[in-house]
């Protein structure tokens, strides 16, 4: 028997995206966004309002990079979410993290969060369906670290999820299949 729930804002797991930019003075901005994916390979899209200090960053840099957060520092990346850059003027200090320039775009990496997609800016959408930002990813960097045989290796990055049903956080850790391989056991 299924039990009707609530309406909620997402479908479990959401990723835990980390959006870095710079603000108008050159100090480092960051936001966590749970509302991020992939739109298409190499597009990323961001449901993020024009209130966001981020998205008045990204609109006059043309730049913004998108981290994976990783649970070695959910307490900084759950800190993102909650500060406004608005409001808080020294919130990227506040982490205790480190940035440095990104190599393809305006905008800077966190050294500390493991995957990292540099993004230019394409354009901002708003229609009756939602707000966004898209971005068209230039370069995709790893940490040393989280690479096997020249490979990303996605339980080293150790990526955090969203759960919007209950607002906690998982990890992503364990591969337990292989894509476009596995449910081929089922044609016949």
């Amino acid at each position: 028997m299924r039990v009707k729930l609530n309406q909620t804002e997402g479908i479990f797991p959401m990723p835990v995206l980390m959006i870095a930019t710079y603000n108008e003075d050159g100090s480092v901005n960051v936001m966590n966004a749970a509302w991020g994916t992939m739109q298409e390979r190499g597009t990323v899209a961001l449901n993020l309002t024009e209130t966001h200090k981020t998205v008045k960053n990204i609109k006059e840099r043309k730049a913004f990079t998108v981290s994976i957060a990783d649970a070695s520092h959910v307490v900084e990346a759950d800190y993102f979410g909650v500060i406004s850059g608005n409001k808080e003027t020294k919130k990227f200090e506040n982490s205790h993290l480190t940035a440095t320039k990104a190599e393809c775009v305006d905008a800077p990496v966190i050294n500390e969060f493991p995957l990292c997609l540099e993004c230019e800016f394409i354009e901002y959408q708003e229609n009756e369906y939602g707000v966004g930002v898209i971005g068209k990813v230039v370069n995709l960097t790893a940490d040393e670290k989280v690479m096997v045989d020249g490979h990303i290796d996605m339980s080293l990055v150790n990526a955090i999820a969203f759960d919007p049903y209950t607002h906690g956080y998982y990890k992503v850790t364990e591969r337990v299949g292989e894509a476009f391989k596995d449910g081929l056991k089922l044609k016949k």
